[in-house]
């Protein structure tokens, strides 16, 4: 008997099983369902062929008047052209570029339905590759006609020998081979929210009538998916409201209140309000667990170390958890910065109220990294920053009281866990991101946390203009480098932002003192600049076919330019030795290099506030979240921020976001944008997963569907919370169950 949970075994051979398997990640007949179509081709296209206009989408039955194969000129293989009709004596060409397979069946006198989108040649009008499906006899061939004159014909995407007329033929034999349909949402909920019965939801999707309205079905499927994540995440909420935190009260006159009274600059009203929620969790018994979120330069740091200096002043440590060693090393220099006195605890000269503040990270040397490591252990450290390094199993803390993840999309959740139980007991957990989110990704990836925004910028942060610069023009790409060494002559600082590292020749990697450049190591760095190089782009696929410009190329470029004589200028990319990276950034940050040349290493956590004007190469392979990241670099103090974004031949769809951000300084908005523009795979992160996207029919830049999320979000957690371990809704229970093993939590890592 089939089920919904039966494999695609059961239903094709284990070739077209494995093809789907591969190529699209159905496994099972419950996936088939899902694979809903990409759009439907109404029954009034059939037949009349001298209707038809170019760039329509149709469905034809028409039978075979004449086929022709001639070997191809600049290929092997042949090449078959056959010409169909109707039986008005109207004529369509039907084009196969490989004239393998399709020879020995379309041959003349046979009928069948042709799918395809109409285009021209010449004076004909022709369909090139299409679908087709020919019928065995009479018989079959006059009920297929009946079907389709009554039902909206469904277009699946295809893949290799798997057109969109056999899935159609496997969905319909799903259909009616599966017994009973799963029901995961309640009866009262579908009642109340106005959905159609699954049932009848897969029969709108995929073989409407006529008069039917798939949408109603493919808004239940919605529905469905938005209903299982957050009942996933309305458990993770119920079970982490469970567990017992140690409190952590707040202490008069302690480290916090010293740090404030020294405080050179006025916190915002937003920063005094969140602190103020933080102070009050972190005193709780229940493990805070919080996303804060803000716009770039908003001041999130100095919230964070407010409450990791509430921790310390209740007894505890707080770990902040960095993504790479580049801002690893930027939050530890900035946070003892920030501290001055308070961050010299048990030295001589240091505050009374003081701690230490360690640095961890998987290059240290052996000295260092032993005395990090007792730092933590012994609770001499009140904050320990590090990488990937802290979660390491030897690494221990006396008190864990808060762990501070930053850009928390770039870990996955095991290993936030991982740290989390270096505490005694669960420790208060904050998370940052520089990423403003949308509330569609909030709800769905995040959903499990409560959120925190910062909005307002604090005093002193200058305005950034963005312009788009054309590389195809010489005058302007001359104009942009003018414009940096007056940057220069003034007395500021300038980053250029390459898309990739490129080759080290000897000289250059001499020149800066780089050698270990050319070795291809295996840090933090390294494998997030592998992420975005030429990726975003390809996947678009808008991108021209160009070979991008490697950090060492421009480094080449730049110290050829008259304009740029005698300018000091430094290189940084993840490769580098970590010694020379912190040297680097260290030299950048004192004013000893005019102008650095940077992969997207400086792309969060960089601060130096005399940058003053930034150009990002290329900047068409970029994301709309990146570049607005980027740009938050310049800026920072009181001199007024440049962004030029140099791009050169640009498709339509790059040349769109680069617009967008060059209109607003809103990253907010500019979110929703990048959301519209980019696969929802690629905003949860399913692109790991192997399984295909995190989401199939949410899209999440929509706002009908943030409605959807919502209503969902609220019938989910009333049910979960009235029935935590979904006892009373086991067919609910086992769509959790299957959507877990599916995606192998994959989606989860982002929250």
């Amino acid at each position: 008997m089939l089920t919904e949970d039966s494999p695609l075994t059961k239903l094709v051979k284990k070739n077209e099983a494995e093809q789907l398997a591969r190529t699209k990640g159905l496994l099972s007949v419950a996936d088939l369902f899902e694979f809903v179509p990409r759009r439907y081709v109404r029954p009034g296209q059939l037949t009349d062929l001298s209707s038809l206009r170019v760039g329509e989408d149709v469905l034809v039955v028409a039978e075979v008047k004449k086929a022709t194969s001639r070997p191809m000129r600049n290929r092997r293989g042949k090449m078959l052209t056959v010409v169909i009709g109707d039986d008005r004596g109207n004529e369509l060409d039907v084009t196969f570029f490989s004239a393998y397979g399709h020879e020995g069946k379309l041959t003349v006198g046979v009928r069948g339905f042709f799918v395809g989108q109409i285009g021209a040649y010449g004076q004909r009008l022709q369909l090139t590759h299409p679908e087709y499906e020919l019928f065995d006899d009479d018989a079959e061939g006059e009920a297929a006609v009946e079907w389709y004159r009554t039902h909206r014909v469904p277009v699946y995407s295809t893949t290799g020998k798997l057109n969109s007329l056999r899935l159609r033929k496997l969905v319909h034999t799903a259909l009616d081979s599966v017994d009973r349909i799963r029901e995961p949402v309640p009866d009262d909920v579908r009642a109340a929210r106005g959905l159609v019965d699954r049932a009848v939801a897969l029969e709108l999707v995929h073989r409407p009538a006529v008069d039917d309205q798939p949408s109603r079905g493919l808004d239940r499927l919605k529905y469905d998916e938005a209903f299982v994540l957050q009942t996933i995440l309305a458990q993770r909420r119920k079970a982490a409201e469970s567990e017992l935190a140690t409190p952590r009260p707040p202490r008069p006159g302690g480290l916090l209140a010293a740090f404030d009274d020294r405080l050179p600059f006025e916190l915002t009203a937003g920063q005094r309000e969140i602190g103020e929620v933080l102070t009050t969790e972190l005193a709780s018994d229940r493990p805070m667990h919080r996303l804060l979120q803000g716009e770039v330069g908003s001041g999130k740091t100095v919230v964070a170390l407010r409450a990791m200096l509430a921790a310390i002043d209740a007894g505890g440590q707080a770990a902040l958890l960095a993504p790479t060693e580049v801002l690893a090393a930027q939050h530890h220099r900035s946070i003892t910065a920030m501290l001055g006195d308070l961050a010299q605890g048990g030295m001589l000269g240091g505050s009374e109220f003081g701690t230490t503040v360690a640095l961890l990270t998987g290059s240290q040397n052996t000295a260092t990294r032993r005395r990090s490591l007792l730092d933590a252990a012994s609770g001499e450290a009140g904050i320990v920053v590090g990488t990937h390094a802290l979660i390491q199993k030897h690494v221990q803390f006396a008190d864990l009281a808060l762990v501070v993840v930053d850009e928390q999309h770039r870990f996955g959740v095991e290993q936030r866990d991982a740290l989390r139980e270096k505490g005694i007991r669960p420790p208060h957990v904050l998370v940052m991101t520089a990423t403003p989110i949308p509330r569609t990704v909030a709800m769905t990836v995040f959903g499990d946390m409560e959120t925190s925004t910062l909005r307002e910028l604090p005093r002193g942060r200058s305005p950034i203009t963005t312009h788009v610069v054309d590389a195809d023009r010489p005058g302007w790409v001359d104009r942009t480098w003018q414009r940096v060494a007056e940057e220069v002559a003034k007395g500021h600082q300038a980053y250029v932002v390459c898309p990739r590292i490129g080759d080290v020749d000897d000289e250059a990697a001499l020149a800066t003192g780089s050698s270990a450049a050319s070795r291809d190591t295996s840090d933090e760095d390294a494998g997030w600049e592998a992420h975005w190089e030429g990726d975003e782009g390809e996947a678009e696929g808008d991108a021209p076919e160009r070979e991008l410009t490697g950090v060492y190329a421009m480094l080449s470029t730049l110290r050829a330019n008259p304009a740029l004589d005698g300018t000091r200028i430094g290189v940084l990319h993840g490769r580098l030795d970590p010694d020379a990276k912190d040297a680097t950034m260290r030299a950048f940050g004192a004013g000893e290099i005019d102008v650095l040349v940077a992969t997207t290493v400086i792309e969060v956590g960089v601060d130096v506030p005399n940058a003053s004007v930034m150009v990002v190469v290329d900047a068409d392979r970029f994301g709309i979240s990146q570049l607005h990241q980027l740009r938050g670099r310049v800026g920072r103090g009181a001199v007024p921020g440049l962004c030029l974004l140099m791009t050169q031949g640009a498709g339509e769809r790059a040349a769109e976001r680069l617009d967008q951000v060059a209109a607003t300084t809103d990253g907010f908005e500019l979110a929703r944008a990048d959301l519209l523009l980019r696969r929802e795979g690629d905003v949860l992160g399913a692109r790991q997963s192997g399984r295909g996207n995190s989401v199939r029919h949410l899209r999440l830049g929509r706002l009908e569907d943030e409605q959807i999320i919502a209503d969902a979000r609220e019938d989910a957690f009333a049910l979960v919370d009235a029935d935590p371990g979904l006892r009373e809704h086991p067919a609910l229970a086992a769509a959790v169950a299957m959507r877990l093993d599916e995606e192998q939590a994959v989606w989860l890592e982002r929250g």
